[in-house]
């Protein structure tokens, strides 16, 4: 290990979010490259470095520092360089000079003890002195605040987070109440902040602890779709995580209540517990429904008559459900409509959408995905966009439970009809996100499917809507004749109806291939990918979508991709590739964002790099390939749909999964030309009917599925869901 010391030069490349750094620094023996995470550097350091010498084949030698400790400056041109570096603002060479001239080898101590005196300094007010003096001290602070809580394992990024929040007052704060961390600064989880407090020595039945558990419990059964938990479930839930028995619950339970941090409610028998941000969102959300679905006049007799005109010039012809659904859009303010595949909800959208042009409205056209959004564009000609587009995503909060639209009620929405289309995706934060920027007196229209998974997020937007019988709904039944022809179709809804289906292989679409071994059901996906689909359907490989119901097990997404990745993109010279965590990436790789994330900035460029376009915001489900991995500038670029290409930083990569195969969850509002279903035996909850079918229904062209027939069957006769705890329906009652 080598061990140098010298000044920090320059900064040649600096990662705010991991703290990597590539600086030259300089000393009596000439300059030399180092490469490594630091806290907090600035240029004109003092500054020793440890570590191994190594050789980048495009930037040559560099000094990979393992260890390194700032250094005070001592002799007089070392403490005139450090000042004159731009390391204090306002202080340049000229400057520095002139501090150093006056107070020598006292330099430091003026400044820390008596900066007043720096006024004596032509040039510098006493305001300016003050200015220089806070900024050394800060300076000092901040690092040594970053190098402590790097002791309690929390990454530079979350350091400097919490130190920009806290500042000094982050030592009370570890001392006191660690959970507060987890409560202020978002991307600090409970169980970081139960950890830094175990090491403080806080007590297991800490008050601290049981408070801070409850409303972490409550938080995270959001992310299975909860909206509230029953008041038993959330101590059963808290006592389970904590260690501790629920007597001393109740107390904290309506502490949380004064605070405002939860809300209690009893229904019934029930009592149930809600985060308090949620209990507002839906209660919000009811009453701007109420207050759009306005009735509206009508002249039926011309209505219809420009109905059977749009038949004509479309050569479409509309059953009276579906003619019904058109007229009910034009007499009310809030109108949904619902259905199976093939029957006929586009063609209905199309017709409403045909006669609103007529009447000259503004049409806007969403739906939750960039995959949803594309196939509505290709199948009604009109431009669609997704959901966070049209509120216009601002990128200034990392989550829509807090904003982050550029449209709101101050700045509403523009147009006159409002269609969203795979309603059953939209959770709870997206639909009130939506009805902030929705006036009343513009219509809206919600499509979907309710017999759909539902919504990855909280709430049941779609079902509490339809449950609730307060607005017009149609539900479309009638299976078309073209769809008629399709297996996929027929079959879908026999799932639907909980009917026996017979995979017998003579379908075009609609394949079963029995086997029931997991290894063998993967190599026959490889094969098929590889060798059989890509002909069958005129598509390339990478069209083609292995779904399956869990993350874990023989069968889950996490297995299927180590192997999918082996033999579809397998590893070679000509390809860059990069283990962070337990995952590798390689260029090619297909992949998919895991969570909304409104900082990610997008550029589409020309093949000759000028860049053309740009933008904020990736979201959750959307998936793209990796077309480059940067060593050097540590980033790995991935290529969306619509060619938007986005550079992540490599701390940013656990935003990313490998996505040859996805959960069927992550499949909904998306449609592919093939699909594949490997299926054995798994958790009855979970294998349900809802999950075959949504699965059934992403395929195109055609579906295959590799496993147990007796599971296949048993999901059609299994109803069984797991129960999501939410109120809409009940709020838009009492609304």
């Amino acid at each position: 290990m080598e061990t140098i010391q010298g000044y920090i030069e320059h900064i040649v490349y600096r990662n705010e979010e991991n703290g990597y750094t590539v600086f030259s620094l300089t000393n009596d023996d000439g300059e030399v490259t180092c490469v490594g995470s630091f806290p907090y550097i600035g240029e004109g350091e003092l500054i020793e470095v440890s570590g191994e010498y190594t050789t980048h084949s495009l930037y040559g030698v560099q000094l990979k520092v393992s260890e390194h400790q700032i250094k005070e400056p001592e002799d007089l041109v070392s403490i005139e360089r450090y000042l004159g570096s731009g390391a204090i603002k306002g202080v340049g060479p000229k400057m520095a000079g002139k501090i150093v001239k006056l107070f020598k080898e006292d330099t430091f101590r003026i400044i820390e003890e008596e900066p007043e005196r720096l006024a004596e300094v032509k040039g510098i007010s006493e305001r300016k002195a003050r200015e220089i003096a806070s900024q050394l001290e800060e300076k000092r602070e901040m690092r040594q605040v970053m190098i402590f809580l790097q002791k309690y394992g929390i990454s530079i990024t979350l350091a400097a987070k919490i130190y920009q929040y806290y500042g000094q007052k982050v030592y009370q704060i570890l001392e006191e109440n660690p959970y507060q961390i987890a409560e202020d600064i978002q991307g600090v989880g409970f169980k970081t902040a139960d950890e830094i407090a175990m090491r403080g020595g806080i007590h297991m039945d800490s008050d601290f602890r049981i408070h801070s558990g409850l409303l972490y419990v409550l938080t995270q059964s959001t992310t299975e779709g909860h909206v509230y938990l029953p008041k038993e479930s959330l101590f059963y839930r808290t006592s389970q995580l904590l260690g501790v028995g629920t007597e001393r619950m109740e107390k904290h339970v309506m502490d949380l209540c004064i605070e405002r941090k939860a809300v209690m409610k009893q229904v019934g028998d029930e009592v149930r517990v809600y985060a308090s941000h949620y209990y507002y969102l839906e209660l919000n959300t009811a009453r701007m429904l109420c207050e759009l679905d306005l009735a509206y006049e009508i002249d039926e007799q011309e209505a219809q008559r420009v109905i059977r005109q749009i038949e004509a010039e479309e050569k479409i012809s509309l059953d009276d459900r579906q003619k019904e659904a058109v007229l009910e859009s034009l007499r009310r303010g809030l109108f949904i409509l619902t259905g199976g595949p093939g029957t006929g909800k586009t063609t209905t959208i199309n017709t409403m959408i045909r006669i609103f042009e007529r009447e000259g409205l503004d049409i806007s056209l969403a739906a939750p995905t960039g995959r949803a959004a594309k196939r509505m564009t290709e199948t009604s000609g009109y431009e669609a966009q997704t959901i966070h587009r049209l509120l216009e995503v601002s990128g200034s909060q990392e989550e829509e439970s807090m904003g982050g639209f550029g449209r709101n009620q101050e700045n509403p929405l523009e147009a006159d009809v409002i269609i969203i289309d795979e309603m059953s995706m939209v959770d709870l934060p997206l639909m009130h996100a939506l009805l902030t920027a929705i006036c009343p007196g513009t219509r809206l229209i919600l499509v979907g499917d309710q017999d759909q998974l539902p919504s990855v997020g909280p709430g049941s937007v779609l079902k509490d809507i339809i449950t609730s019988e307060r607005f017009p709904v149609i539900k479309l039944k009638k299976i078309f004749r073209q769809a008629g022809t399709s297996d996929i179709v027929l079959n879908a809804h026999r799932i639907n109806e909980g009917e026996m289906v017979v995979p017998d292989n003579k379908s075009r679409d609609f394949f079963f291939l029995r086997r029931q071994d997991a290894d063998i059901i993967i190599r026959v996906t490889i094969a098929l990918i590889q060798e059989k689909l890509p002909k069958y359907i005129g598509e390339d490989a990478s069209e083609i979508q292995v779904l399956t119901p869990m993350r874990k097990g023989l069968l889950g997404v996490e297995r299927l991709n180590e192997f999918l990745q082996k033999y579809l993109n397998p590893a070679s010279e000509k390809k860059a590739e990069k283990e962070i965590g337990s995952r590798l990436f390689r260029v090619g790789d297909k992949v998919m964002q895991t969570r909304n994330n409104y900082q990610l900035e997008w550029e589409i460029r020309t093949k000759y790099g000028l860049k053309v376009d740009e933008g904020q915001g990736i979201f959750n489900g959307d998936m793209g390939i990796v077309r480059e991995i940067n060593e050097y500038d540590e980033t790995l670029e991935v290529e969306y749909d619509e060619h938007r290409m986005v550079k992540y930083p490599f701390d940013l990569v656990e935003e990313l999964d490998l996505a040859y195969a996805i959960t069927i969850h992550k499949s909904q509002g998306s449609e592919y030309p093939a699909v594949i279903l490997p299926l054995l035996p798994g958790p009855r909850q979970l294998y349900n009917r809802s999950l075959l079918y949504t699965a059934v229904t992403r395929a195109k062209k055609c579906i295959t599925i590799v496993g147990s027939e007796e599971t296949f069957q048993d999901m059609i006769q299994n109803k069984s869901e797991q129960e999501r705890y939410t109120s809409l329906a009940e709020c838009i009652r009492e609304v």
